[in-house]
This record gives C-alpha cells, sequence and structure tokens, in this order.
C-alpha cells in the first residue's frame, strides 16, 4: 500500500460499522426516512437500503408500513453477532451512545449548548437492558 491510501484509510476508519451506524439512527428517529439515514451515515441511499434489510432480517429492527412511511422499532435486548460480543446486548450500546448524546447537549459554563450537538431526535427505542453478572468492559463492540 502506498504511503497516500495508508493516510487516506487512517482518515476514514472508524470504530463502529455502518450497520451500527444505521441502528442508531433508527434509535434516535423511529418514523426516519432511508434518505435520512444515508445522509447522516454517509452511504448510499442504496447501501441504507441493504443495511436495515439486513437489520430487518437478522431481528434488530421491525418495519411497519404507516401510510406511504415505514416505522421502526429497535429490540435492543438483542446481542451483538460477534462472539466477543454475544454476551452484550445492543441496547447497551444504544444506551452509552444517548448518554454520550445527552451530555454533548448539555449547555457549557455559558449557558449554550455544545456545537457539536448531533442534529435528530432523542433516542425514542431503548429499553433498559437487564444487568448481567459481569462488570468487565464490553470491549470492542463491532
Amino acid at each position: 500500500m502506498s504511503s497516500s491510501s495508508e493516510d487516506e484509510v487512517r482518515r476514514t476508519w472508524k470504530f463502529l460499522t455502518n450497520h451500527a451506524h444505521t441502528l442508531v439512527c433508527i434509535a434516535q428517529d423511529s418514523g426516519i426516512r432511508i434518505q435520512d439515514i444515508a445522509d447522516r451515515v454517509g452511504i448510499t441511499l442504496r447501501a441504507a437500503q441493504s443495511i436495515v434489510g439486513d437489520l430487518v432480517d437478522a431481528g434488530y429492527v421491525t418495519r411497519t408500513r404507516v401510510g406511504r412511511r415505514n416505522r421502526y422499532e429497535v429490540h435492543s435486548d438483542l446481542p451483538f453477532r460477534h462472539p466477543i460480543a454475544q454476551d452484550h446486548r445492543v441496547g447497551e450500546l444504544l444506551t452509552v451512545l444517548a448518554r454520550a448524546k445527552d451530555e454533548r447537549r448539555k449547555p457549557s459554563a455559558g449557558g449554550q449548548a455544545s456545537s457539536s450537538t448531533p442534529v435528530g431526535g432523542t433516542y425514542t427505542q431503548l429499553s433498559r437492558p437487564a444487568r448481567r453478572g459481569s462488570s468487565r468492559p464490553s470491549g470492542d463492540t463491532g
């Protein structure tokens, strides 16, 4: 790999997959449009459609037609797919990200919310995961 392509890979590398980002978008707004998911995640419309289909097929999301639109429900009690993280639920990730979002929204000392406050709704489909016996860190989630 050339030096310039190595630099490009470093700049575009992310901890969470597009599937995780899509799930977060749906958890934030159960009535979100596929085009809005694509715009927020930074993927094509076709990729967003495919990822939502994957999440529906795997049971992480239920899609319900309401008039001309879709509504989604996230099943946050399901485990992660990777063997390393199977003892954790996707709701744990959504809860952590919701807390981080809330922290960014809190007013700063100057009385205004942080300029990094994300656009979008609140997490609407979260259910608190049951406490598990272990208090060890979750590590890589996907």
